[in-house]
Parts: C-alpha cells; structure tokens; sequence
C-alpha cells in the first residue's frame, strides 16, 4: 500500500530505480526509452556525470540561503548566462521553482508594472483557448484548457481567451499561411478592443503549443503580428516558454525562430532538465526599471527562489549543451525525427497531422483522415497508446482533448537531446507498435 497521493489514486505505478543516457529502468530491470523527456524536461537524458559533479561540488559548498538575507555566486552566474542568451531587450532573470510559478510570478510582474507606471486600470489578461499555462490559481485561470479549469473555476480570476494558431483544426480550405496568420491575430485585436485597450494588462501565449494541443507552432508572420498589436495597444507580451523553450525546438528561445522578443518569458523543464526542480521569468529591462525607479520592489516571493544546488544544476545543464554544440543536434535530429514519422505516418488512415519544431513533435489521431473526426473520447486511445507504449519499453506523453478539452487525441514527443539516429528510429518504430496495439484494442 503507498502513502502517496498519486495522480492517479488506483494506478499501479512501476518503480523508477535509475537513469542513463536516453533510458529509465524500473525496479525489475526494465529500461525505457525516455521518448518524452517526462514532460519535456529531461533534455539532457539521465545520469549526466558534469551536472551530478556540479551539484556535488554545490551540495559541499552551499545548499541554501534565503534570498532576504544573501544572494549567491551561482545564482548570478546562471542569470548572467541567461540574460547573455535572451531575446534582444531582456536584462534580469527571477528564478523559482517551476512553470507554474513562473507563470505566477509573471501575472503579477504584469500588474505590477501597470500599478508602477501609473495605469492601475489594466488589469485583464487574454490568452488562448487550448492553451497550458500551469496548475496553480493564477496560471490555471490563463490557460485555456477546460477540462483542468471546470472544477476550479469558482476559485479562477477572471480572464479572456480567443482562439489558437492552430493550422489543422483552424486553417481555411484555400486560405494561405499568411492570410491565416492575420486571421488568427485579428481576434486579439478585436478582443483588445472589446475589453478597452486601456483595461489590457498582458496577451500570454505558448511560442509553441505545449502538451495540450501537441506541439502546434505559429503559422508564417502570426507572433510578429502579436508583437506589432501588444505594441499598438501598450500591452505587455507573455511568451510561454516552459515546455517549447531552451533549446527543444532547435534554439534556445523558441521565439528567436520568429524574430520576436516578448516583455516577459517564463522558462523551466529543459533549463535544469529535472536535477533539480527550477523555472524562471526573463523581464525586459522596462519592467525591471519600472520597478526600480518606483517602488524599488518586487512584492512576491517564495521560500526557493534562486536555491542554489537548482541555479548549479541549471548553469551546468545550459554549459553542456553549449560545450557539446547540443542545439546542432537537436536541429539535425528533429529534422530526422520529423522524416521517420512522416515516412511511417504519412499516410496513416489515422493520423491526421504531423508537427512541431526540432525535438518537439505531435502526432494527431483521428478516427477518420478525410473528415478529421476525432475518436470518441469515452475510447481513450492516448491512454491506450501510453499504455501500450510503456509495455514495449517506450515513454511518450499523449493527452486527450486536443481540440476543445474533450475531444481529439495526440502524442507528443521530446526525446533528450543527446539522442542520435538509432534512438529516433528505435522511438518511430516502437510508437508505431504502440499506436496499432492500441487501434485493434
């Protein structure tokens, strides 16, 4: 009997006994090719010796001071590398524990600017509907995805959502990728408009759609037209980068793909790639000015933020991938990944689409090709697809609910960056195993 309170209160969960490389073992010698990272965060696979002896020689040095009292070398080394490599206009880091507080503490960045210079009336904030955004109140409440917000929502600020940038489900017979791309921005201005621009705190989106649609990127100029709306209306840009960030769509920032910079970025998973647990907001230097000029605080915090064994474990994540050219890898990878899937699935009767950046991909299932009817919900093919995918020695990370948080199917995929060709093959061929064990089933 466990003590625990797992996700899942019947499962019956392996036991997780170690890590090497692009593989887990549970308890009974089992190995799994980690195809998901977990849920994208792994980036460097298991057991990486340069970032254990960092900890270890962190862990020997210092393990925790709170910040009200001290700041510590490695926190500014690693915030020193992160503003180095950001968006054109970012100049301080804040660190905490994850995601979700970055989200969190990314929302109240946003308001606090507002109060700072002196527009207390912005106080709404518009995202997108099939969006993840995070699981605490805040960070719920921004995201878009219903099925996780309906229980909740009593307990959720109010907030807008208009729809996605996404091709497949949204895209118009005939219509071209820039004529979508300026539909699909039209809605914020349109929802700018009608909740008064002077009342618009912050747009937030994913640079790349995370887990709830399955990897859906942006179509042609669409965040450059974001960009150009938040700017017209003085509304400040949120770009979601937990997932589809440092590095997994084959740059560091996903944005850089799209020559936009956003006022505020939120980055976790693949910065510590799960040593330890750590996330981070990337302001511009007009928030961190608005605060330091006025009232010369941040008034937020947690008990973690900048936790130095987290900063020391990050920093050496970002130095390997750096030292070993990493993002070459994750360019030249993805770019195979998507040709062996293409090539198994292309012409699959119940695939529907195929996308993504680098080593962050999607497969859509639909029931039929033509139509792109989604399977009945109440089937639950992912789980069955998760299911069979574990019992062939395979971790992927499928969900339900890709179209509007009940129905549509996909899978996602965000293999460790140190995966080379054998692994990508060893992945579509076990996936395509899964994937039929789960049709017939």
């Amino acid at each position: 009997m466990t003590h625990i309170l797992h996700r899942q209160i019947n499962a019956v969960l392996p036991v997780a006994s170690g890590g090497k490389g692009i593989e887990l073992f549970d308890g009974n010698g089992r190995a799994y090719i980690d195809a998901s990272g977990g849920a994208a965060v792994s980036c460097l696979g298991h057991g990486h010796p340069d970032v254990i002896a960092a900890m270890h020689r962190q862990a020997d040095t210092l393990a925790y001071a709170h910040t009200s009292f001290f700041t510590s070398d490695v926190a500014e080394a690693l915030a020193d590398r992160l503003v180095a490599d950001a968006p054109a206009g970012i100049s301080h880091a804040y660190f905490v524990s994850g995601g979700s507080e970055a989200v969190e503490a990314a929302l109240k960045m946003a308001r606090q600017y507002f109060v700072e210079v002196g527009q207390p009336q912005r106080r709404n904030v518009i995202a997108r509907k099939q969006s993840y955004h995070g699981n605490t109140l805040g960070a719920l409440a921004t995201g878009g995805n219903e099925w996780r917000r309906a229980q909740f929502r009593p307990l959720l600020i109010e907030t807008h959502h208009v729809d996605p940038c996404f091709a497949y489900r949204f895209q118009e017979a005939g219509e071209t990728d820039e004529d979508y791309a300026a539909r699909a921005a039209q809605a914020l201005e349109d929802k700018i408009i009608e909740l008064g621009p002077e009342t618009v705190m912050a747009f937030v989106a994913e640079t790349v759609v995370g887990a709830t649609a399955g990897a859906v990127p942006p179509v042609a100029d669409y965040l450059r037209r974001i960009r150009d709306i938040c700017d017209r209306y003085g509304v400040l840009l949120i770009l979601d980068e937990v997932m589809c960030g440092m590095g997994r769509t084959g740059t560091l920032h996903a944005c850089e793909q799209d020559g936009v910079a956003p006022d505020l970025m939120t980055i976790a998973k693949g910065l510590g790639g799960g040593y330890q647990p750590i996330g981070a907001v990337l302001l511009s230097r007009k928030i961190f000015d608005a605060f330091a000029n006025g009232s010369g605080l941040f008034q937020h915090g947690h008990t973690y933020i900048c936790h130095p064994m987290a900063c020391a474990a990050a920093l050496a994540v970002q130095e390997v991938i750096a030292r070993d050219r990493l993002l070459d890898n994750v360019r030249a990878m993805g770019a195979h990944l998507a040709r062996r899937l293409g090539e198994r699935f292309g012409n699959h009767p119940h695939i529907g689409d195929i996308r993504g950046r680098g080593l962050f991909m999607g497969v859509e299932l639909v029931e039929d090709r033509s139509t792109k009817q989604p399977f009945d919900p109440k089937r639950k093919l992912h789980a069955r697809i998760k299911k069979a995918a574990m019992a062939n020695g395979l971790l992927v990370y499928p969900m339900g609910g890709t179209i509007d948080g009940a129905n549509g199917d996909h899978v996602l995929l965000a293999p460790p960056f140190i995966c080379d060709v054998a692994a990508i093959d060893a992945i579509v061929e076990r996936l395509d195993d899964a994937v039929s064990e789960a049709l017939r089933s």
